[in-house]
């Protein structure tokens, strides 16, 4: 199956969540409805997730951010670019990210 986002292109943080670091893992909080997972009011991300959405600042591509992620962390690029897909349309899907 392949991925339905763009390699190519920039996404950044939503206007409509803020995150905060609270022991380790980068809290996301929705700060109005419609946004994040209805069951779900919080999103968390680990070590990692926190490193990807540090770069998805609408400046750099999802392909930009895959390869410093492989080079922060020393692993094959094309697995960190799955990896970054998978997240990113996560996000996208929850409104917590936004396109452009």
């Amino acid at each position: 199956m392949s991925p339905s986002v763009d390699p190519d292109v920039r996404v950044r943080h939503s206007d409509d969540v803020v995150a905060r670091l609270i022991e380790g893992q980068l809290l996301i909080v929705p700060l109005v409805s419609g946004v994040g997972d209805l069951e779900d009011e919080l999103y968390t991300l680990n070590e990692t997730g926190r490193a990807i959405w540090e770069k998805l600042d609408g400046n750099r591509t999802i392909d930009e951010v895959a390869r410093e992620m492989a080079r922060e962390f020393d692993v094959a690029e094309e697995a960190v670019r799955l990896d970054v897909i998978n997240l990113v349309e996560d996000l996208l899907g929850r409104k917590i990210l936004v396109a452009g």
